[in-house]
């Protein structure tokens, strides 16, 4: 398990710190092409934790996780259209989709508790991961107020997002003792 974790933190530090490694600022395209990135991702996780997962509280966990960026991406989708500002790829967001193509790959090869820990410390490791880059990279180089707005509007769901997730873990720990 150990492995399993020290493998998803080292996804989080990728994600956070490569972003602000690149010399290149995001424009607000591709920013908001990493947002849209970022909340595909964990709905096709969610949606992979529905299947796999027997864990009534995991279930509850990806249902909620599947809703909520189910939501935030039609209003970050609304907010460029009405802008028109179209989704713009960028090495990040290529970097995410390839990262969250091994992170599936790695939880299909899972089942039951393994799948069920692997799939909550991936979910606090990327939760961490996406604060720390909306904190530090997309909102302070958003140049667009509105743009800017919605991702700090973001902010509390994310976090609501993470301090669920930690509670998960918590749980599904004391319950394998």
């Amino acid at each position: 398990m150990k492995k399993l974790s020290s493998a998803v933190l080292g996804l989080a530090f990728t994600f956070a710190f490569g972003m602000m490694a690149n010399a290149q600022v995001p424009t607000d395209p591709q920013i908001v092409g990493i947002v849209q990135t970022a909340n595909r991702i964990d709905i096709d996780q969610a949606k992979l934790a529905l299947k796999k997962s027997t864990n009534p509280q995991v279930k509850e966990f990806a249902n909620q996780m599947i809703s909520d960026h189910t939501n935030l991406e039609k209003s970050v989708t609304d907010l460029a259209n009405k802008l028109g500002a179209k989704e713009q790829t960028s090495d990040t967001a290529k970097q995410l989709k390839q990262q969250a193509a091994d992170e599936s790959k790695k939880l299909n090869g899972l089942k039951g508790s393994d799948f069920d820990g692997e799939y909550v410390s991936h979910e606090i490791a990327f939760h961490q991961a996406v604060i720390d880059a909306a904190t530090n990279t997309l909102i302070p180089n958003a140049k667009n107020a509105e743009l800017k707005s919605a991702l700090q509007n973001a902010a509390p769901v994310l976090q609501g997002h993470l301090q669920h997730a930690q509670q998960l873990q918590q749980s599904l720990q004391s319950s394998s003792h």
